[in-house]
């Protein structure tokens, strides 16, 4: 079995207070389906697409607005092209729900349930983005709807999500029995100084839960399981995923250039944008790549320790870097290679994901804001119609079992030369 190519455009619809932040609009996807003959012209057979719920009923729970999914879907299925239909991309639902309402779960069925049976022929479904990432986001860290900051928050968010994502699973399988869960998250390694192993430790397991909990691994052993009672949650809530298991056909995982991460208590070393404490010390948390340490960085030893962990197929869900066009080549480059050579080392790789085709907006400020800042992915929508960019080439040479023309893509990125580091330790740090 081969690598697929597959590709996907940003589609996060999030919220911020009263506002909501739609890619799919910013791009001008939302009113070019002439850009779905632009991705069939690559070579790519697979796309992650949205049918995304806050867009699709925005009002009123089970009050639905079709034509603008039928018309994309209907074009894909004509195309050729097999979509893999997300339903919420860093999202809280629309605006009669949220992470946190008990009743999320059962809203986010009923709508999943709707998907299906209006489009029944659709075989693969990511019915929730990443959900721990969200949780975070949305729960932790305070930066998106319902801009909560505590543990307790943060647990019944990402509770809601899985449960949802099982829930929905069961309700598309009873239209399609055949259907296909891809569940995507970052699994992003935390390193960390002597000091702060154990808060590194503590992140390394939490990376985890989403497909813990979906595959029911998540025990009464497990660290979680405690960190999630002492958060306030009750063991029956966990106790359901162990009786409602709901191991996804393939795990995908999301991975950029900054996923890794570093810990590091000296925080006069670092700019204050990159402190915060964990209620015993306070750290900066910084772009594991922008410190001098050597650490086994990147996307290959991940796919590594995922299969490790669950022995299950995998796929590179996203993969985009925001920066020049000849740097975004030579990491999707990278990250081909490294699939390559896990999937030849016995690993169960299925795919590599070309995230962004349309690039994406403001995702430096983590989308809080319309600061307007545009990053170009394979194509540059800035343009109208969309501009391939260098990466156009490099994708329709992989889709079709090339290797590449360019020269520069063979060169190191600059996340592999020593310009990147921003941070100098001088010591041994924790791995």
């Amino acid at each position: 079995m081969t690598i697929e190519l597959w590709a996907g455009i940003e589609c996060t619809v999030n919220r911020v207070r009263d506002t909501f932040f739609d890619q799919v609009l910013r791009s001008g996807h939302d009113r070019r389906v002439s850009d779905l003959d632009l991705f069939g012209s690559l070579g790519i057979k697979t796309l992650r697409y949205p049918v995304v719920w806050e867009r699709t009923a925005p009002d009123r729970h089970l009050e639905f607005a079709w034509n603008w999914s039928d018309e994309r879907l209907e074009r894909l299925r004509a195309i050729g092209i097999n979509p893999i239909v997300g339903l919420l991309h860093h999202g809280s639902g629309p605006r009669y729900t949220s992470l946190i309402d008990p009743e999320f779960p059962d809203k986010f069925k009923d709508y999943a349930r709707a998907v299906a049976e209006r489009y029944p022929w659709v075989s693969a479904y990511t019915p929730v983005n990443e959900p721990l990432t969200t949780a975070r986001f949305s729960g932790l860290y305070g930066n998106w709807y319902p801009h909560g900051t505590d543990d307790l928050l943060f647990a019944r968010a990402l509770l809601n999500e899985c449960r949802a994502t099982v829930l929905a699973m069961r309700e598309i399988r009873k239209v399609n029995p055949k259907a296909r869960l891809i569940q995507t998250e970052d699994v992003g390694k935390t390193f960390s100084t002597h000091k702060l192993a154990y808060q590194a430790e503590f992140e390394n397991e939490r990376r985890w839960m989403t497909f813990d909990l979906l595959c029911g691994r998540l025990n009464a052993d497990h660290r979680m399981w405690r960190h999630l009672l002492t958060c306030g949650i009750n063991e029956a809530e966990l106790q359901w995923f162990r009786d409602n298991t709901c191991a996804p056909d393939i795990l995908g995982i999301n991975h950029y250039v900054t996923s890794d991460r570093y810990l590091d208590e000296r925080t006069a070393m670092y700019p204050a944008r990159a402190h915060g404490t964990n209620g015993q010390d306070c750290y900066a948390d910084v772009e594991a790549v922008r410190v001098d340490v050597e650490e086994d960085l990147g996307v290959r030893p991940r796919i590594r320790e995922v299969w490790d962990r669950f022995h299950l197929p995998i796929a590179v869900t996203e993969v985009h870097l925001g920066c020049t066009e000849d740097e975004q080549t030579r990491w999707l480059w990278e990250v081909w290679q490294a699939a390559q050579k896990q999937h030849a080392s016995g690993v169960d790789v299925r795919a590599v994901t070309v995230w962004a085709l349309l690039g994406s907006y403001d995702w430096d400020c983590l989308v809080v804001r319309d600061a307007g800042t545009y990053e170009p992915g394979v194509f540059d929508a800035r343009h109208d119609p969309p501009r391939p960019t260098a990466l156009a080439r490099l994708v329709s040479e992989i889709a079709r079992g090339k290797d590449p023309t360019e020269p520069t893509v063979l060169e190191s990125g600059w996340w592999q030369r020593q310009e990147r580091w921003l941070y100098r330790t001088n010591h041994i740090a924790f791995s």
